[in-house]
């Protein structure tokens, strides 16, 4: 597996190759016009102080897409799938038996023992493309002995909790995991206290739920439990903290307390 990754993609793209590759699908002036005015209109942002800075990089060396709007992440795919295509039209997907999975400038390789030539040709291709290969993070991964991260997934060997058996598959990666425990606890900090509980539970569910339909594939049964483990102790500090109730609480504030009559969203 070459477990691949850009040096700051959407500053990179270069306008002129990404232009040509704009108007293969449209024809239309007045269409492509005021997109290659966005690609070099500036921008304007704030340091540290608060005082703002306007620049003009990306008019003035030729490439880089802003973010934050629609026609950001359409553009970069457009770019990105001209590495996709020519890695098919180029023969290397038969040739080395390599696939490429990607999501917008996220990629992997898969392939059966040619990984080291995949990711040589790779870098060639990103090369011709004006692309930079973040070496440092840019590496090869054998399964199952290895794992990889991709899109907040961690692939790799998983073990059945009852017989024991190991498999390939997908987890959700610890970082995620960890992200969402701290959001929870800046959530449900003491200075939310004067929100009202229906209005707390309400927010915790919706994040919850956000997060649970995105890592709904793969082994999820430790990440789920992790999770509910510790929103259980937050909210339960929440009530304490808000109605001013020493102790932990878990006598007082069961589970079929905080999913039952408060409605606590349960992962699993």
């Amino acid at each position: 597996m070459v477990d691949a990754d850009l040096s700051g993609y959407f500053d990179s793209i270069p306008h002129h190759e990404l232009m040509k590759s704009v108007s293969r699908r449209i024809s239309d002036g007045r269409i492509l016009r005021p997109i290659k005015m966005w690609l070099e209109t500036p921008v304007e942002e704030r340091d540290e102080k608060g005082n703002r800075h306007r620049t003009t990089r990306n008019k003035d060396e030729g490439r880089g897409s802003v973010q934050g709007s629609p026609i950001s992440p359409l553009l970069s795919n457009i770019y990105m799938r001209r590495f996709v295509k020519g890695w098919k039209t180029g023969g290397h997907e038969r040739r080395l038996d390599a696939r490429i999975v990607n999501y917008a400038d996220d990629f992997v390789i898969c392939c059966r023992g040619t990984a080291e030539e995949a990711m040589d040709v790779m870098r060639g291709m990103m090369s011709k493309l004006k692309l930079t290969v973040n070496e440092a993070k840019t590496r090869l991964r054998r399964l199952p002995d290895e794992t990889f991260d991709f899109l907040g997934y961690t692939l790799g060997r998983n073990f059945e909790p009852r017989t024991g058996r190991s498999y390939l598959g997908a987890r959700p990666s610890r970082e995620k995991v960890s992200r969402l425990r701290d959001e929870l606890s800046e959530m449900t900090g003491r200075n939310t206290t004067w929100m009202e509980v229906d209005e707390q539970i309400g927010r915790i569910n919706h994040k919850l739920r956000g997060w649970s339909n995105y890592f709904c594939i793969g082994t999820r049964r430790q990440a789920y439990k992790s999770i509910t483990v510790h929103v259980r102790h937050r909210v339960r500090q929440w009530l304490g903290a808000k109605y001013r109730v020493k102790g932990r609480g878990k006598s007082r504030l069961t589970n079929a307390h905080l999913h039952g009559e408060l409605g606590l969203r349960r992962l699993s």
